[in-house]
């Protein structure tokens, strides 16, 4: 580790939400809610990362009242009233313990899942257009009243959460999603208001739900937005080739009421446009937060050798040091920085960055996804 990881650890505020440092749980996909209702193993997940000293926890994604909208039957529903009790038991835990923490929402649209055995959607999976990858036809383009009830379930999803009183609410625009693909040309092929030439004009769906989150939530309750360049369908896929383009796109949605932007990369250190700025040059969340004045997050395979899609291909990681991360942070490049997998092989990761104890941090191995630890 460097020297000193005391910029890791300084408070940071974002509207009513206070954090006692700068390092985020990232929201990571576990299927292990039975029915879709968390219980008290999720519990006990969550509360063992607060009580190992992280900043945020932001839970895995988290679906929304719609037909379909999640594409595995161990992903926990953010709606009725045996999984909103389930989450409010988190959240309980999370606090008791000195944390912060808000759910993921999310649409899973019309990208396929994991195996599930026989489970199937229990509708017709919907997308903007019926695509699920550029020339990849599966489920059916959103009517216009699809594409409202749908706003409608992400605010009150958002209103559910402020109820039971977490303290920000996250929502997945990114990784070939529903809110992505309305941004991405290959799968929003639309011609009405929701579709168009520009990746101005496809940000509208999004900029509408987060109106509506807002108009839900109130003033003082903060908004995290998830938002990637890459998806799951096509790693090499950008929707923005230039600043100019990504203030397209990411403005609007700040000025609609996102407060934080949590911009995925698969590799944190990698620069966005290097060709402008050179190999050392600002990453995604740095030209995010350069282009739109927001709070940004950044992630990518933080304090591991390999990246996060390589562990669902069975790939393993070792630790890497943080001095790449210290770098950028001690220059506020990026506010926070969010950390999945080194999360999920030990809780108390924080804790040891905290205290330099180098030699206590771990590797990744792919079987921990499967594990509640």
């Amino acid at each position: 580790m460097p020297a000193s990881v005391d910029t890791l650890f300084r408070p940071f505020r974002v509207r009513s939400m206070e954090l006692s440092n700068r390092i985020v749980m990232a929201p990571m996909t576990r299927t292990f809610a039975p029915g879709g209702i968390p219980g008290e193993a999720n519990a006990a997940y969550y509360r063992r990362r607060a009580e190992g000293g992280v900043g945020l926890i932001l839970s895995e994604g988290t679906v929304i009242d719609r037909p379909s909208s999640r594409n595995h039957p161990g992903i926990p529903f953010f709606h009725g009233d045996e999984p909103l009790a389930g989450w409010e038991g988190v959240i309980d835990g999370v606090h008791d313990a000195g944390g912060r923490m808000g759910p993921q929402i999310w649409h899973t649209g019309a990208v396929d899942g994991p195996p599930a055995g026989d489970w199937t959607p229990d509708a017709p999976v919907e997308s903007p257009s019926g695509f699920d990858a550029p020339g990849v036809e599966r489920g059916a383009a959103m009517s216009d009243t699809a594409i409202a009830d749908t706003i409608t379930a992400f605010a009150k999803a958002a209103g559910e959460a402020k109820r039971l009183g977490f303290d920000t609410v996250e929502l997945h625009g990114a990784h070939g999603y529903l809110i992505d693909q309305f941004f991405w040309a290959g799968t929003n092929r639309r011609t009405d208001r929701y579709g168009g030439m520009t990746i101005r004009d496809r940000s509208r769906f999004a900029a509408e739900v987060v109106a509506a989150v807002r108009a839900a939530v109130g003033s003082d309750f903060p908004m995290i937005l998830r938002v990637s360049q890459w998806k799951q369908q096509d790693y090499a896929a950008r929707l923005a080739e230039t600043p100019e383009l990504m203030a397209d796109w990411l403005q609007p949605l700040v000025e609609a009421g996102v407060d934080v932007l949590h911009c995925s990369q698969r590799r944190f250190w990698e620069p966005e446009f290097p060709e402008i700025d050179g190999e050392n040059g600002l990453n995604f969340a740095g030209w995010a937060k350069k282009l739109t004045g927001a709070v940004t997050i950044s992630v990518g395979s933080v304090g591991l050798s390999g990246d996060f899609m390589g562990a669902f291909g069975g790939q393993g990681s070792t630790t890497v040091g943080l001095d790449k991360l210290v770098e950028r942070m001690e220059r506020d490049e990026f506010d926070l920085v969010a950390v999945g997998r080194a999360l999920i092989t030990d809780p108390h990761w924080v804790d040891k960055v905290r205290s330099g104890n180098a030699a206590g941090l771990k590797g990744f191995e792919a079987a921990a996804l499967a594990e509640l630890v």
